[in-house]
């Protein structure tokens, strides 16, 4: 947990920066959606990749390569930024580097704990990891500020270089006595057979098809509606940093109330945390004022980290061990698959319709998409399973 707690604060920090270092070198607002597009892009195309390397290679090992090529890749961006010779051109391409090494980290990660806690402690690790990964992002997102403030955009850069070395430095230190074998087939073979795992599970393909929607909708109004909404009625940047720390602190709280809680339907919990980010939505449409859309904030984080453990959780219970990461480079890929584009046509949409307009549909969507998805008999009845000890036995002993 303390190699995520590491990379992600310095993650949030670049967050920050790279706007800040794209307009610094002379570049537009649409150059600033180009940079983060071609990261976003990267990410997905390698995510099979990813899963496949992640289900035959020692899982820490795999991270260590994607953090050492993230680390290069901000390290390039942040060194031609604090030159001044920084062109749209290399900053788009080491974007995509970093969204290559994203895309390789996303699924070992998502295999790698299920190898290092036992099945009766694994919700209350996600919920810790949660806790970590968002405290980091909130105290890592106000020193990049306070870097880009202070000494300019490029430090907040080379900064979330160094916690990606620092990462996967520590990673060295992990020992597995039994790894997994390589298995005899390709490829392209295992690619199938993660495809084929992945839609004979209804619940789980159900799933993805709404959170795909729930996260474009997400991605869309944090990084584009939000803002407009804050310039319009609440006087710009600093009360949309306040909603967005809100949302920080939720998530926060979301991951603490988690570390003890243990729903037994964690699915139906997971899609109902999910639908209240409508709220979110629809207190920006009104538009409420500040403090109670701060509030909404705070509530949308603590159900989004709700759903975040519950969805975890069911997949290590659900998902066999040696398939985990393929199944979780589908599952990453088809929540991604909307997001760039609904960034892309949120602000043509807010023009036409209204920004007010657009937040209602969102939410209204959200609403009409827990309904469905809730109907779905798989998701209504699973339940969570009691560890069986005798797995766990010859875990331990094949270790």
């Amino acid at each position: 947990m303390v190699c995520d707690v590491v990379s992600m604060g310095g993650a949030a920090a670049a967050v920050v920066a790279l706007p800040f270092a794209v307009l610094s070198v002379g570049g537009s607002a649409s150059d600033v959606g180009y940079v983060s597009a071609s990261s976003l892009v990267f990410l997905v195309v390698s995510l099979l990749l990813g899963g496949v390397v992640a289900d035959r290679l020692p899982r820490h090992k795999v991270i260590m390569v994607a953090n050492a090529l993230q680390a290069i890749a901000q390290a390039a961006s942040a060194v031609i930024v604090l030159e001044g010779a920084a062109q749209m051109g290399g900053l788009v391409a080491l974007a995509a580097v970093r969204g290559i090494g994203a895309g390789i980290y996303y699924p070992a990660a998502q295999g790698l704990l299920p190898e290092t806690v036992a099945a009766a402690d694994r919700a209350q690790a996600n919920a810790i990891n949660r806790v970590g990964r968002n405290t980091a992002q909130i105290g890592g997102a106000a020193l990049g500020g306070s870097l880009v403030g202070l000494v300019g955009p490029g430090w907040g850069l080379a900064l979330n270089a160094v916690s990606f070395a620092v990462a996967g430095a520590l990673r060295a230190g992990m020992r597995f006595p039994l790894l997994p074998p390589t298995p005899a087939a390709g490829m392209l073979a295992q690619l199938r057979e993660g495809w084929q795992d992945f839609v004979s599970r209804r619940w789980l393909w159900v799933f993805v098809l709404e959170f795909s929607c729930v996260l474009a909708i997400f991605t869309a109004t944090i990084s584009v509606l939000g803002p407009l909404v804050a310039i319009t009625h609440f006087g710009g940047a600093r009360s949309w940093g306040a909603i967005m720390a809100g949302y920080g602190a939720g998530a926060v709280l979301g991951g603490v109330t988690m570390i003890a809680a243990r729903p037994k339907r964690m699915l139906v919990v997971a899609v109902a945390s999910l639908s209240v980010f409508a709220l979110l939505l629809f207190a920006l449409a009104v538009p409420l004022s500040v403090p109670l859309v701060v509030a909404a904030a705070v509530l949308a984080g603590i159900c989004l980290e709700i759903f975040s453990v519950c969805w975890m959780t069911t997949m290590q219970q659900e998902i066999p061990a040696d398939i985990l990461s393929r199944i979780s480079s589908y599952y990453a890929i088809g929540g991604y698959a909307l997001a760039p584009a609904c960034v892309v046509v949120a602000a043509p949409l807010a023009s036409f319709f209204g920004t007010s307009t657009l937040l209602t549909l969102g939410g209204l969507i959200i609403v009409a998409l827990t309904a469905v998805v809730l109907s779905v008999p798989e998701i209504r009845n699973m339940r969570r399973r009691p560890p069986d000890p005798a797995a766990e036995a010859r875990s331990a002993s094949s270790a």
